[in-house]
């Protein structure tokens, strides 16, 4: 048995600390922020309700699969509400889909623009389902691609999959409509992707939600962060929160516990479930780094960032699903200024995310509880936020008032403004980024940092900066691949051990 320290507790990190604590190590969270959750946070205000990050749930069995592993039933703790339509589109010339997981309904919503495209939904489909049994069937998706043999072997696969064909490129060689290439090319956008370059290892989503469906958490996605604590707990775990590690110490090449505003807490293996370019970093002095230099460090491709506002109004927008989108007439050229060239576009595509459409509860009565999401370039961009969120923010509005909203400025009685800053200063996430590392082909499988760390010893990494990458699935299998690089490392032997006591910090309960 060993005493574990998780650093972080997103989806990642809660994870992979049930499994570990279930498995029989010992293991403590230490969270920087009042309350766990990481990006997965939560706000409320006046009644009003918000997911601050995460906003649904696209494999269940996943989630099941970690109460499992603690001997709990997931439907004990959560209550998993499906969503149909899974998204409601509105394009830029007025028409709009419900993009859901009925064969026969998405069939006769693509023969309205293209009956070429209807024809061509199960051969697509068909084919994403080889991805599909590869990533999650198989199992590629929570084993850790920590040798070159590994990425070796999956690469001819790959090939014959076109899983490293880039993801817009894909569903252009099915679909004719502009309508189709977005929706089947749209999804790595959830991951911080840009879907003219991420593989099509990603391509394979749509076919994933088909498969188990698209849910939300009754409560909010914060009610899973707050199950997955609560089971921790209840196996023995210990959670620390307003604690913010300052450094991981490393003795001899070996990750020997972590260090908190001065005080050395010793512990047998480290995780960080943190930003992973910040942890190796902020966390790691220089000198135990010869791979993950600066040098190196600064290489690597950061994701895209977002401007949220988090909006209460007084008054309900019928129009809107669960989850909408509403896009610009640009799609290559809007993502390439924000991915490529780190320019602030003039046009908006976004995001809203409307839980008060599923659940009544998250808002006051008769009001409306919504985030809205626009991507926007990471702090590599000459953006100064701080000057200029308000305004931004009071475009946006007359733009969703224009679009169809009325009344939205005036109904307002919530609006929390967070901009790619925040992302900095809130979660310590490097420029600010929104998804961890870009899920280009450079900087996937085995090219992403590694699950276990490549030069120090017992020291982790879980979460979207690891293998597989972003996104509630993609973070929960890292846990999963992480869990068992530490159980090669760390076998669970009979007997307890106590965890470390030696620091004054006070455990504080999520």
């Amino acid at each position: 048995m060993a005493n574990i320290a998780i650093i972080g507790s997103g989806f990642g990190g809660l994870s992979l600390a049930v499994r570990l604590q279930a498995a029989g190590h010992q293991v403590r969270i230490f969270e920087k922020r009042e309350k766990i959750g990481g990006r997965a946070y939560q706000l409320q205000d006046a009644g009003y309700t918000f997911d601050m990050g995460p906003s649904l749930v696209t494999a269940p069995s996943i989630i099941r699969s970690i109460f499992g592993a603690a001997d709990r039933r997931m439907e004990d703790y959560v209550d998993l509400v499906p969503l149909d339509p899974f998204y409601r589109i509105f394009f830029h010339d007025g028409t709009h889909m419900d993009y859901n997981g009925d064969p026969d309904r998405m069939k006769a919503q693509l023969a309205q623009f293209s009956p070429h495209d209807a024809d061509r939904y199960d051969d697509f489909m068909q084919d994403m389902k080889g991805i599909y049994d590869a990533v999650i069937t198989e199992g590629l998706g929570k084993q850790p691609f920590d040798t070159l043999g590994k990425m070796a072997r999956f690469v001819p696969r790959a090939l014959r999959l076109n899983a490293l064909k880039p993801v817009a490129s894909m569903a252009k060689s099915y679909f004719e409509d502009f309508r189709s290439h977005f929706m089947f090319s749209f999804h790595p956008l959830f991951i911080g992707g840009h879907p003219f370059r991420a593989p099509s290892i990603y391509a394979m989503i749509p076919y994933l939600e088909r498969e188990e469906g698209v849910w939300f958490a009754r409560g909010g996605m914060y009610a899973i962060v707050e199950a997955l604590g609560k089971v921790f707990e209840e196996l023995g775990g210990q959670i620390t929160t307003s604690a913010e590690v300052d450094r991981i110490t490393v003795t001899v090449g070996k990750a020997t516990g972590i260090q908190i505003d001065g005080t050395h807490i010793p512990f047998d293996a480290v995780v960080s479930n943190a930003d992973v370019t910040a942890t190796y970093r902020r966390l790691i002095d220089p000198e135990h780094r010869k791979k993950w230099t600066d040098r190196k460090l600064d290489g690597l491709k950061q994701t895209m960032s977002c401007f949220l506002m988090y909006i209460g109004t007084k008054k309900k927008y019928p129009q809107l699903a669960h989850h909408t989108l509403i896009l610009a007439e640009r799609y290559k050229e809007l993502i390439d200024e924000i991915f490529a060239h780190k320019h602030l576009p003039v046009d908006f595509s976004m995001y809203l995310h409307v839980p008060t459409a599923t659940d009544p509860g998250m808002a006051p009565e008769g009001c409306e509880s919504m985030y809205v999401l626009i991507p926007v370039p990471n702090l590599k961009a000459d953006a100064d936020w701080t000057a200029i969120k308000q305004d931004y923010a009071d475009k946006v509005i007359d733009f969703l008032e224009a679009w169809g909203m009325e009344d939205l400025r005036s109904s307002m009685e919530v609006c929390h403004l967070f901009t790619p800053e925040e992302f900095a200063s809130e979660l310590n996430a490097t420029d600010g980024n929104a998804f961890s590392l870009e899920p280009r082909l450079t900087q996937t499988a085995w090219f992403r940092p590694h699950n276990r760390s490549e030069e120090i010893g017992s020291l982790y990494i879980v979460g979207a900066g690891t293998h597989p990458g972003a996104g509630v699935p993609g973070v929960m299998l890292s846990a999963e691949a992480t869990l068992s690089n530490i159980l090669e490392d760390h076998p669970v032997t009979r007997g307890r051990m106590s965890i470390p006591s030696d620091t004054r910090i006070e455990v504080q309960h999520a």
